[in-house]
């Protein structure tokens, strides 16, 4: 049986890290580097920067933090943000990074999950899904959730696997930052739908039944939190330490 994973996420703006409720209101967490240090540390399975205004801003990820950052951990290293083209994935997979994560762009030319997954192999190419329950469905948001394409969120993930994604990470936006739990109907909706891994994301507190409940009520394969790991509220070693009294498959 594969392990579970509990990865953290450095959302990125103007080069701080920030979190926010709902995709809105961001405030300070911390430095990205001295986090990234931190998680590496405290035994995270992986972890996640996302540059959360690089699309919007019509630019690519900041090259030289991502650089700082994987010279300065040990795990699995996931980066996204701005990214448009072959050339950008390539950049940033020599600047250190072991995975992409594609958001906007995948939805806006989905050609380039399948040359992606060809070119660098489909281990290294996740797919990021922003969603929301919109008139009794699920619906896709891009643009760091500020435009909602109309599409459901169901046809979405059968086409990114049938396109040769290797993983989706899948953020709920109705349940992100309010730490009341991941979006489990959501979540299950995925995890019942592809055969690739997905990552959980949005809406966990300082509360270890709520990955506990994620982990056990679907078939996900890893746990993205932030502001609780951010500002310590459930460290990283606590939070294993608990799965693994509930009977999940962690790594510590």
């Amino acid at each position: 049986m594969l392990t579970k994973r509990i990865i953290p996420c450095l959302d990125i703006k103007n080069r701080q890290t920030v979190k926010g409720v709902n995709f809105e209101n961001l405030k300070y967490a911390g430095d990205p580097v001295e986090l990234a240090k931190k998680y590496s540390n405290e035994k995270a399975d992986e972890l996640v920067f996302l540059d959360i205004t690089a699309t919007n801003d019509k630019r690519k990820t900041t090259i030289n933090m991502v650089e700082q950052i994987a010279k300065n951990i040990f795990i699995p290293f996931t980066v996204g943000g701005g990214i448009r083209s072959i050339d950008d994935i390539k950049e940033l997979l020599n600047a250190g990074a072991d995975k992409i994560s594609i958001n906007s762009q995948a939805v806006l030319t989905p050609q380039i999950i399948e040359q992606a997954s060809k070119y660098f192999g489909s281990q290294c190419i996740i797919i990021a899904i922003d969603s929301k329950y919109v008139d009794n469905d699920y619906y896709v948001f891009i643009n760091a959730g500020k435009k909602n394409t109309g599409i459901k969120l169901k046809d979405w993930i059968i086409e990114v696997e049938k396109l040769g994604a290797g993983e989706i990470l899948l953020t709920s936006m109705d349940t992100d930052g309010t730490q009341n739990g991941f979006d489990i109907n959501m979540t299950k909706l995925v995890t019942d739908c592809v055969n690739i891994p997905v990552i959980a994301s949005g809406g966990a507190g300082a509360n270890s039944q709520h990955f506990i409940d994620v982990f056990k009520k679907t078939n996900v394969d890893a746990s993205l939190a932030a502001s609780i790991f951010h500002f310590n509220t459930l460290p990283i070693l606590k939070l294993k330490d608990n799965l693994k009294k509930a009977k999940i498959n962690i790594r510590i």
